[in-house]
């Protein structure tokens, strides 16, 4: 475009140089022509200037247009990975809570478990011992069914519990609760059964010398007063400060 101005141009000047050549001389002429090309360079010369300049913004522009593209199909990529991860967070945060709820239930179970396996300290008769909780739990079931009056369910209870806990600390009064339970049924030889594993075997258990009261009162109820005044002499006289020395004193006249 520019190349066909500057040849209409030129044509104009040489077809106005006749007229020119009128005017002035040869050398005015050419000076002038000589300016005037040079005006017409320095146009062309601007114009493809302003040509390379327009074709440089033009690039800059579609580079940018191309970039505000390419930035907003990222930014869509980016979105959707956002959503995705926030999706996978929420699936692991609700599989974390599953799991530490799981492991609260399975430690508490397990907790409780070794509770039940870990012995208790409890008071037998005064003294501080150490028992398996299922004795413990076992022991407590057979005295309550002796304190309820159920003298034959106490009886099997506690006849188990001697069987499978024979080295309880409570197997002592376990065998004192079997005698009881029996002169509560008026089985009274197997009261004096029991009782007297209670005497032989633990002597030295605080149980003894009620063991010893109990086996007279049997023998009272046998008609045997011969042998409950011996016994309860033996009370009076091996535990002579014990609640059952004062109780024996008091049951001796009824075996005169």
């Amino acid at each position: 475009m520019h190349a066909k101005y500057f040849v209409a141009a030129a044509l104009s000047v040489s077809a106005a140089l006749p007229a020119y050549s009128q005017l002035f001389s040869d050398s005015d002429a050419r000076k002038a022509i000589l300016e005037l090309r040079a005006r017409l360079g320095d146009q062309e010369r601007a114009l493809q200037q302003k040509d390379v300049e327009l074709a440089a913004r033009l690039e800059r522009l579609e580079t940018a247009q191309r970039n505000q593209l390419e930035l907003a199909n990222q930014t869509e990529t980016l979105r959707q990975e956002i959503a995705r991860l926030r999706g996978q967070i929420e699936a692991l945060t609700n599989e974390v809570a599953t799991l530490q709820k799981r492991n609260r239930d399975l430690y508490g179970d397990l907790d409780a478990r070794l509770k039940k396996m870990e012995p208790s300290s409890v008071s037998v008769d005064g003294r501080a011992v150490a028992v398996e909780r299922s004795e413990q739990a076992a022991y407590e079931v057979a005295l309550a069914q002796f304190r309820a009056s159920d003298f034959k369910g106490a009886l099997a209870a506690f006849q188990q519990f001697v069987a499978r806990y024979p080295q309880s600390a409570y197997t002592p009064v376990a065998h004192y609760w079997i005698g009881s339970a029996h002169y509560a049924l008026k089985e009274y030889k197997s009261a004096i059964a029991a009782q007297q594993i209670l005497v032989d075997r633990y002597q030295d258990s605080t149980r003894a010398p009620d063991a010893l009261v109990s086996i007279a009162e049997s023998q009272l109820q046998l008609g045997d007063k011969r042998s409950a005044n011996r016994t309860l002499g033996r009370v009076i006289k091996d535990y002579p400060d014990s609640e059952a020395a004062k109780v024996a004193r008091e049951r001796l006249p009824a075996t005169r």
